[in-house]
């Protein structure tokens, strides 16, 4: 007889296999290959652990990982929504609540209801885990663009403050990485690829 918890994890995990075709609009540095949402979590997460000691208070760094490994999957449903896009917002959270409840739910009932409740920690922003987690979703593009001579700023024409405006979340969960970063937008100005209007 199949174990049924058995057989529920690996439909879910056949089923996030589709978030290595979701293409986001940032590129891998140094590159002209778009990024996909499996490559960018993994990123995220390697980036969480080797970063952690910069957060501004202690952090559980596992549910920081498990943040970052799972706040992209609802877009399995949804798309990737552009940061700047200046058509629909970026923090659809109704229509990716209804992937998360579809997708997590293909998980045994505890496993689930967990995940949902990491994603939601991670979309309110609001505990330590989350705040530090998304400086990490920030950061990486950041470094992405400023490999890439601009990259979506650039191509996307969006200027120096509208990306401040979108990064300064990092120095919620990270004064020093935050320091690191405007420093970073400084210098993109100063190289003329970002642009101040």
């Amino acid at each position: 007889m199949q174990d049924l918890n058995l057989l529920k994890q690996i439909d879910f995990i056949r089923e996030i296999d589709k978030l290595k075709y979701i293409q986001r609009r940032t590129r891998l540095f140094n590159s002209d290959r778009h990024e996909n949402d499996a490559e960018h979590s993994w990123h995220l997460a390697m980036m969480a652990i080797i970063l952690a000691g910069h957060s501004n208070t202690a952090i559980d760094i596992l549910k920081v990982v498990k943040m970052v490994l799972i706040h992209d999957i609802v877009e399995i449903d949804a798309g990737d929504t552009f940061i700047y896009d200046t058509q629909k917002n970026h923090t659809n959270t109704e229509e990716e609540l209804v992937a998360a409840k579809r997708i997590f739910g293909l998980l045994p009932a505890d496993q689930a209801a967990e995940l949902i409740e990491i994603w939601q920690e991670f979309e309110e922003g609001q505990t330590a885990e989350a705040k530090f987690a998304k400086s990490m979703d920030r950061l990486e593009p950041l470094l992405q663009n400023t490999s890439n001579n601009g990259g979506t700023w650039a191509e996307y024409n969006v200027d120096y403050q509208k990306v401040y405006d979108k990064k300064k979340v990092i120095k919620e969960g990270s004064s020093s990485i935050w320091h690191f970063a405007e420093n970073l937008l400084i210098e993109s100005v100063e190289k003329g690829i970002l642009v101040k209007k």
